[in-house]
């Protein structure tokens, strides 16, 4: 795993807006979604990117925890 630290500032940062990579954090681990089609501009299903997503993931979410598999670690999340 990457040795970047986000807290919740540093994450909202990456929000796939503006020409910014689209990161998303769920638990402290932290994702980068910035090539997934489904995140386009930062936005998938009213969920936006730059922020921590355990709970939606793990409660909302129809695919669940599976996908993150495929998604680059790019640092761990921290509160």
């Amino acid at each position: 795993m990457s040795e970047a630290t986000f807290n919740q500032a540093e994450l909202a940062k990456y929000n796939g807006q503006d020409g910014q990579p689209a990161y998303v954090a769920v638990d402290g681990v932290v994702y980068d979604v910035t090539g997934v089609a489904a995140w386009a501009g930062g936005k998938h299903h009213g969920n936006l990117a730059g922020q921590e997503l355990t709970k939606v993931i793990d409660e909302v979410s129809p695919h669940g925890r599976r996908v993150l598999e495929k998604l680059t670690v790019v640092g761990k999340y921290v509160e």
